[in-house]
């Protein structure tokens, strides 16, 4: 690629293009990720840039250039310190009073909108983050992902 030359008002200015990604020009892969031991936000925040496409250098900030990620054992996740009983979960029902529940009780019941909800936290506040969320697929342990026929890379993500 040829850098451009443009001469303004005397100086001499070398100018070069900037590739910017087309929707569905960029090919999506999936990859599986094993939840166990991992810790919470580490983990999400290492999906959350697959699912935005910042890993590779095609990366566009208004075009879902992203992969599919799996993640299974996710009852598994950990949370370090004493975030499992200190942290807590509050949510609005449009009824009087705000419902709370700490981070125990929601990984014990829902594992899986304990890392949805942190990965969700971490993608753009925009328009795209409904679909890049779209792409997170989120299983327990004893579930079987239905995902096989997409042939997923295995991942190891969250490393310390």
């Amino acid at each position: 690629m040829e850098p451009l030359i443009h001469v303004n008002w005397g100086k001499l200015i070398i100018m070069k293009k900037t590739y910017m990604a087309k929707p569905n020009e960029v090919p999506q892969k999936w990859y599986l990720v094993d939840g166990t031991n991992k810790v919470v936000g580490r983990l999400a925040s290492d999906i959350a840039m697959i699912l935005m496409g910042k890993h590779r250098p095609t990366y566009t900030p208004h075009v879902d250039t992203g992969e599919y990620v799996i993640v299974t054992n996710v009852d598994k996740i950990v949370f370090t310190g004493k975030k499992l009983d200190q942290k807590k979960y509050t949510w609005y029902t449009k009824w009087p009073g705000l419902r709370t529940e700490t981070a125990r009780h929601r990984l014990e019941h829902k594992p899986e909108l304990v890392l949805t909800e942190a990965v969700r936290r971490m993608l753009p506040k925009n328009k795209l983050a409904k679909k890049m969320l779209a792409k997170l697929k989120v299983y327990r342990t004893g579930v079987a992902h239905p995902h096989q026929a997409q042939q997923p890379e295995i991942l190891e993500l969250a490393k310390k």
